[in-house]
């Protein structure tokens, strides 16, 4: 089987192990996690019975599949750590934001075969959206094995690198567009009589549903509203008070934002 080193044993690195474990696309002997965080280290061996340490280096040796998933602001340290002690047979995928493809070959030296991942926090619950942008050097195979680790944990799209602040802005960032909405839909109900519990619960489970019911059925957004708004009816006057606030304008205006500032934070 595979094996598989994770640097950076945070949420995302965690959620990550979690779903291929449960997927059965690795065993507890085929994970290694990595951290500097000693405490954070047993708790994920004694969770997952897998081989955790703070050293990187005999991590990626030991590994085919080299997951980095430390912020951003730790790669540098990190990659210039493993540039002398990273075989080039390696799969490297990494899930931090704003670093590109060529930072991280340029940092590590030689002919690599990377990855670059853009997901989002419903990884945790197996829900995620990711978003990969492939080097030209990553075999069929190769290619093949990151999509299947990243269904392990959600949905996988195949992106331009070129695209990934774009991702970024939509469903990098979009987990808390919804979150917004809920606690909005919640809120509505609460002013019309619901119990607090009762009208978020509802809220959460109406986006869901929806969310589930597209992406089932695979038909247009606009096709799916129209088959709920009557004529006359209790949705259509809804619908008419979300058009009259702006709701479209403003999703689409959060995420033209939420992109300008990835690439902002791209070029520094």
């Amino acid at each position: 089987m595979t094996k598989i080193a994770i640097i950076g044993g945070g949420n995302m690195g965690e959620a990550l192990l979690a779903g291929l474990l449960a997927d059965g696309m690795a065993t507890p002997a085929g994970l290694w996690a990595t951290d500097v965080d000693s405490e954070r280290l047993s708790a994920l061996q004694r969770r997952y019975g897998i081989q955790t340490g703070r050293d990187n280096r005999e991590a990626a040796s030991w590994s085919d599949v080299l997951v980095l998933a430390v912020k951003p602001q730790m790669m540098s340290r990190v990659l210039d750590d493993l540039k002398d002690h990273l075989p080039e047979k390696t799969l490297v995928i990494s899930v931090a934001t704003g670093i590109s493809l060529s930072r991280i070959a340029a940092a590590l030296g030689g002919n690599r075969k990377l990855v670059r991942v853009m997901t989002n926090t419903p990884v945790l619950v197996r829900a995620g959206a990711s978003a990969l942008a492939i080097s030209p050097l990553v075999s069929p195979q190769d290619r093949a094995l990151a999509i299947r680790l990243f269904e392990a944990v959600g949905r996988v799209i195949l992106v331009e690198e070129h695209l990934m602040d774009a991702v970024t802005g939509l469903s990098g960032s979009g987990p808390a567009y919804i979150f917004q909405v809920i606690e909005a839909l919640a809120d509505g109900g609460v002013k019309m009589g619901l119990p607090r519990d009762t009208a978020l619960s509802l809220a959460a489970q109406t986006v869901f549903g929806a969310a589930k019911l597209q992406l089932e059925t695979n038909e247009h957004p606009g096709q799916l509203k129209d088959k709920v708004a009557s004529p006359g009816g209790t949705t259509i006057a809804g619908l008419h008070a979300l058009e009259a606030g702006g709701v479209r304008a403003a999703f689409m205006a959060a995420v033209e934002a939420a992109t300008k500032r990835a690439e902002e934070l791209g070029r520094q």
